[in-house]
């Protein structure tokens, strides 16, 4: 059997946020505290933990925007480009949608040529209709999460980051979200999903790493990780890697 290739190794990331503790007084809080895992080339890699675990904090760290306090991360390709797709995607909000995926374009690298063929078929798949010409700042959270996506699956990063947006929109924006999330699968693209839906991770998960007071405390199959997860174990055999 064909080993697989490490794209990403986390060893030992921890990162901290000062915060205010009272009149002239600031503490940390440390968000992430001892995360270690790899990531493989062509995987999809769910990450699951409850809220405050450090989850959305740790997809910052994967896509570069937050550098580790302490540990390392480390990408064997140099120019590594990830597209870290989130409910709180930083768009401009005063400018329109159609405005906003050639921005997000620009911004992850493509070329203007290039985002200017595949801007129809971004909008198309929004489904935002005359919205997309409207400011984003009158979008809800539903429609923003829509247009991030509709970016970031027309797009070719080297991996996709997902932070809780497959369980956004209606019914139809769901089923289409997650055929052409299948359809990157498919294609060996590098997928990472964060999510507390136990039947995303089970349909589209190759590993599930679990999460637990900022520390990687299991990582192993979708069905193993959610036997602890589920149950609250805290038993060993819910605190070593699969």
């Amino acid at each position: 059997m064909e080993e697989r290739k490490s794209v990403m190794n986390l060893v030992s990331v921890a990162v901290a946020y000062r915060v205010r503790a009272g009149f002239m007084k600031q503490k940390t809080v440390w968000a992430l505290k001892d995360v270690s895992f790899n990531v493989y080339e062509g995987e999809t890699l769910g990450i699951i933990g409850r809220n405050g675990a450090g989850k959305s904090t740790l997809l910052q760290v994967l896509s570069g925007i937050i550098t580790p306090d302490k540990g390392t991360i480390s990408t064997v390709k140099k120019n590594f480009n990830p597209m870290l797709l989130s409910l709180q995607t930083g768009f401009v909000g005063a400018l329109t949608g159609r405005e906003n995926i050639i921005l997000s374009g620009l911004f992850y690298g493509i070329e203007p040529q290039r985002m200017q063929k595949m801007l129809d078929k971004v909008v198309e798949f929004s489904g935002l209709g005359p919205f997309i010409d409207q400011a984003v700042n009158t979008y809800s959270t539903g429609m923003r999460a829509r247009l991030g996506f509709a970016v970031a699956i027309h797009s070719d990063p080297d991996a996709i980051l997902i932070d809780e947006v497959l369980g956004v929109g209606d019914i139809d924006f769901k089923e289409k979200s997650t055929v052409a999330m299948k359809e990157k699968i498919s294609s060996d693209k590098t997928v990472i999903i964060v999510t507390h839906n136990p039947k995303t991770l089970m349909e589209l998960c190759d590993r599930v790493v679990l999460i637990e007071n900022g520390k990687s405390t299991m990582e192993g199959t979708a069905e193993e990780v959610l036997a602890c997860y589920d149950t609250r174990k805290t038993t060993p055999d819910c605190s070593q890697s699969a």
